[in-house]
């Protein structure tokens, strides 16, 4: 078994399968807490929220995905069990720039998040198939210097793949629903390539489920159309992959893994935050640590535990 394997290893389940928390958010879980406290989040808030995450949800979790910036400290109180994926990207981008450009965390590297304990790194990269060639080819190096860094230091990289369209403003619109296929598919199929040295691929499903013929009010793809598009998903690379939450909620985001694996999926498992932890934003912020802490205990379990028994339903196994 090479060192990536090994350090792979600890973020499955017993299963094989990739059941994985994901808090590494900054930016946008400043927002969420902003929406309860009119003085705006405080860092202490963001670590102490991320410390409640990890101490009550990963005894469930085969993994937890966090950020050097705020995460460590949950880090350290997470289940043995758990294995820990830490994210290399700083939050956002910079939206004066065309293009979505990536960034490292400044501080860090590749060595370090090794040292901090980090069992893989990961890196969110937006991406859109049609941009210009040099915006394109910029990421495209980027990647390729990442993907260095992870086999020099003998770590698994987890690439995120976001798709986007430079000319649609809003991702979640009828209008980006019918172009949505074709830029996660074709993202896929570019950062499969062995020079990025990409390990998984973290990605988008390849359809807006609530434009799906029985899961939306609008019709843009019909039933069979979608699954067309999780098989054409699934054929695009031979890497392992997984599928984020994208903020949906937890009941749609397993009716969409049991929709995809209906239509013949080979996903290896997900790394799911928002659809996990959302809800108990309110009651930390509102109530308190305690509040929040049992939140975590009842519902936040419970969100992760059915995620868990779909898993063992429609994931696909990774083999070593």
């Amino acid at each position: 078994m090479t060192n990536k394997q090994t350090f792979l290893k600890n973020i499955l389940n017993e299963d094989g399968i990739i059941s994985a928390l994901a808090i590494d958010q900054r930016g946008a879980l400043k927002k969420m807490i902003g929406k309860y406290k009119t003085s705006g989040a405080a860092d202490q808030d963001i670590i102490e929220f991320k410390k409640i995450v990890s101490a009550e949800l990963t005894p469930y979790a085969s993994s937890i995905l966090l950020d050097p910036e705020y995460g460590l400290p949950a880090a350290e109180v997470r289940a043995k069990t758990a294995g820990l994926l830490l994210a290399y990207e700083k939050t956002g981008y910079d939206a004066a720039t065309p293009g979505r450009l990536p960034d490292i965390l400044d501080v860090w590297s590749v060595k370090r998040l090794k040292e901090a304990g980090a069992d893989a790194c990961k890196f969110l990269l937006y991406y859109d198939v049609d941009e210009s060639a040099a915006i394109n080819d910029h990421k495209k190096a980027y990647m390729e210097r990442i993907g260095s860094e992870c086999t020099a230091e003998g770590l698994p990289f987890f690439l995120e793949v976001v798709s986007y369209d430079a000319s649609i403003t809003d991702a979640s619109s009828k209008e980006y629903a019918a172009v949505k296929p074709r830029k996660v598919i074709e993202g896929m199929k570019e950062f499969a390539k062995p020079r990025y040295g990409v390990d998984v691929l973290k990605v988008e499903v390849p359809v807006n489920m609530n434009f799906v013929e029985g899961y939306g009010t609008e019709v843009v793809y019909s039933k069979a159309e979608a699954q067309e598009y999780f098989k054409e998903q699934s054929a695009a690379s031979a890497l392992p992959f997984i599928f984020l939450s994208a903020g949906v909620s937890a009941e749609l985001f397993q009716e969409t893994l049991r929709f995809a694996k209906a239509a013949g999926s080979t996903f290896n498992g997900v790394l799911c935050g928002r659809a996990t932890w959302a809800n108990g934003v309110e009651p930390f912020i509102t109530k308190g640590a305690d509040a929040a802490k049992t939140w975590m205990e009842n519902q936040g379990r419970q969100n992760i535990e059915e995620l868990n028994e779909v898993l063992k339903e429609t994931a696909t196994a990774i083999t070593l």
